[in-house]
């Protein structure tokens, strides 16, 4: 079976090639200690207060934090727990908020509260701050959005999610690659063909160009449905065009391969792209290796092993076990 070779697709669309191919993010000394994070720092000093309900202590500490460098992360809102008293307490956090210094810092608040409540599967909740977000205009935008839409998708709540896209167009906010990145991720997960490929229209009939997110989802999708081939034309259509691959997209080939019997294709396959990226490639050959082991294919797994040493490649000290253990069963 010759799966790696050239296909004359320059021209195809996506659209196309899923139609050939049957596819388918109380006060406190605001200074940190020296030897600990400031971030980490003032995410403790910020839950303290939201766990003791200060909220005037709370929006000094944000108000503050961004002026020292210490930008929110994903546990500034840890404070914001399953069992809180929704409504009550996020009224009470954006209207907090929503008394920020205006810019960044009201932004980057609100989007870090959105995460946090997306993250603990409050989703109504997180619309709720974000209606919060319109009239304080603080540069409401598509990543505000994000963790909305993935929550939304993960759990195939696909007319609910679509609700969503409609509701940031109504505030002036055009949904980005991402946003549909996570549909087709949703679709192509479940082999949903058709809503994949009409997805993806409406993706470039917007004007949205696909990134390596797109494509992975696609080859995801082409791999799940048995379609190796097809996966192969969307990996030469990325490299046509200058699409950066992913490890999982390369991944989702070789387990393709394997579950079919295509050892060799699957060796084959890793070393076709081979040589763009070393990290990259070092990971492709030792997930092929581990694989093989799995498979009782130690011959493969030997040439694998030994080929990342001839090429230079980082190999961990799993694999260097690995290794061993390969060339002591054949002895």
């Amino acid at each position: 079976m010759s799966l790696i070779r050239k296909f004359p697709i320059k021209t195809l669309q996506f659209r196309h090639i899923l139609t050939l191919s049957n596819l388918f993010s109380t006060s406190a000394n605001p200074n940190p200690p020296s030897n600990r994070p400031a971030t980490a720092h003032y995410d403790e000093m910020v839950n303290a207060a939201g766990r003791s309900g200060n909220y005037d202590e709370l929006r000094r500490l944000l108000n503050r934090r961004v002026k020292d460098g210490c930008y929110n992360t994903t546990s500034t809102f840890n404070f914001v727990t399953v069992g809180d008293d929704s409504i009550s307490a996020v009224g009470r956090l954006c209207e907090t908020l929503a008394r920020l210094d205006k810019g960044y810092v009201m932004k980057g608040a609100f989007d870090a509260l959105v995460a946090r409540l997306c993250k603990i599967a409050r989703i109504d909740e997180s619309r709720l701050v974000i209606e919060a977000m319109a009239p304080a205009n603080c540069g409401l935008d598509a990543r505000t959005f994000h963790p909305v839409i993935k929550g939304l998708t993960r759990k195939n709540q696909v007319d609910v999610a679509w609700r969503v896209v409609d509701v940031m167009r109504e505030r002036g906010v055009s949904p980005d690659t991402e946003i549909y990145n996570r549909f087709l991720t949703m679709h192509c997960g479940a082999g949903d063909v058709e809503a994949a490929a009409a997805v993806l229209e409406r993706m470039v009939k917007v004007g949205l160009k696909p990134n390596g997110r797109t494509c992975d989802a696609l080859v995801m999708g082409a791999c799940r449905a048995g379609k190796v081939e097809g996966a192969l034309v969307l990996l030469r259509r990325m490299e046509d065009d200058g699409v950066p691959m992913l490890l999982s997209t390369r991944l989702y080939v070789v387990d393709a391969l394997l579950s079919l019997g295509y050892y060799d294709q699957a060796v084959r396959f890793v070393r076709v792209y081979g040589g763009r990226d070393t990290w990259l490639d070092a990971e492709s050959f030792g997930c092929l290796a581990i694989r093989l082991v799995k498979l009782n294919r130690t011959d493969e797994a030997r040439m694998v092993l030994e080929e990342m040493k001839t090429r230079g490649l980082e190999m961990r000290h799993a694999l260097k076990s690995l290794l061993k253990y390969v060339e002591t069963s054949e002895n």
